[in-house]
């Protein structure tokens, strides 16, 4: 068994994490480019911690703009085997308000600009999603944020749309009377694909800011109501990674639900018509099935 290394990928106003023992940030060179920050690295409640800030601190990237492939290659390159990913978002569901966490548990993809798999031409590979978040992670940050008396829903739809805009209300309407989803954003496709590709658990926390442009009472999506509720949230969160990364301490067991294992019988190019290529950038993303 490993030891739990745990990766948190911070969004919209989550650039730092409070109270690492023996904290560094560190340059991390990726062969999918350079990822959105240095990593902050460190240990909470006895377990290994990676930060990475996901539109970079200052937030200088767009969501279509931040190298994902990148940052999940970094991640795994650290030894990481466990991603919580944490989400700013738009909620279609009264109950869903803003202020409120949801723990997603299936994803929606809508973008269209991105890089979203590590594999190609001289390396194919198809990995499954229907369960595109980790369960037990999701049971976890459950049982933590009950403890931690932060109100989050176990389960939800992400639909991940490209921006930077804003809905508009009838693509609102339609995703939430149509789709069936619960809360909208902007970053987690293609991580969610990508951290799968890398057999790294993983989940989002998708937090609450605002009932998108939906609601009746609501009107337009109000950016600077947005950050008032999303000031609240970030220490809502920090609070919530203080309780779950203890928990998480200890010898690693495999994955229940295989998201360690996702590669197994994933690789569909026979071994002597693989790119060299494109194998040595896949080192550390798939190197345990390429040997």
């Amino acid at each position: 068994m490993s030891e739990a290394k745990i990766g948190v990928i911070g969004g919209s106003g989550l650039y730092a994490i409070d109270g690492l023992e023996g904290q560094d940030w560190v340059t991390v060179e990726s062969s999918w480019g350079p990822p959105s920050d240095q990593i902050l690295t460190g240990r909470l409640g006895g377990v290994g911690v990676a930060f990475l800030p996901r539109h970079g601190r200052g937030h200088r990237l767009s969501p279509t703009s931040i190298n994902y492939r990148a940052n999940i290659d970094a991640l795994k390159r650290l030894g990481v085997t466990d991603v919580i990913s944490i989400s700013a978002c738009g909620s279609f569901r009264e109950g869903m308000a803003p202020g409120d966490f949801v723990l997603i548990d299936q994803f929606i993809d809508r973008t269209v600009n991105r890089e979203k798999t590590f594999f190609g031409t001289g390396c194919v590979a198809h990995v499954s999603i229907a369960e595109p978040t980790c369960g037990r992670l999701r049971a976890a940050l459950a049982a933590a944020a009950a403890q931690a008396g932060v109100k989050a829903h176990d389960g939800g739809t992400y639909l991940t749309m490209e921006g930077p805009q804003f809905s508009t209300l009838a693509e609102s309407r339609m995703y939430r009377d149509h789709w069936g989803a619960d809360v909208i954003g902007m970053t987690n496709m293609p991580e969610a694909k990508l951290a799968r590709e890398a057999e790294l658990c993983y989940v989002t926390v998708a937090m609450v800011t605002d009932y998108d442009s939906w609601h009746p009472d609501h009107g337009e999506v109000d950016i600077t109501r947005i950050l008032e509720t999303m000031n609240a949230n970030v220490a809502h969160a920090r609070t919530l990674l203080g309780h779950v990364i203890p928990a998480l301490a200890g010898p690693r067991a495999a994955c229940p639900q295989g998201c360690d294992r996702a590669l197994e019988f994933a690789l569909l190019t026979a071994p002597e018509k693989r790119d060299p290529d494109l194998l040595a950038k896949l080192d550390a993303v798939a190197g345990r099935v390429l040997g």
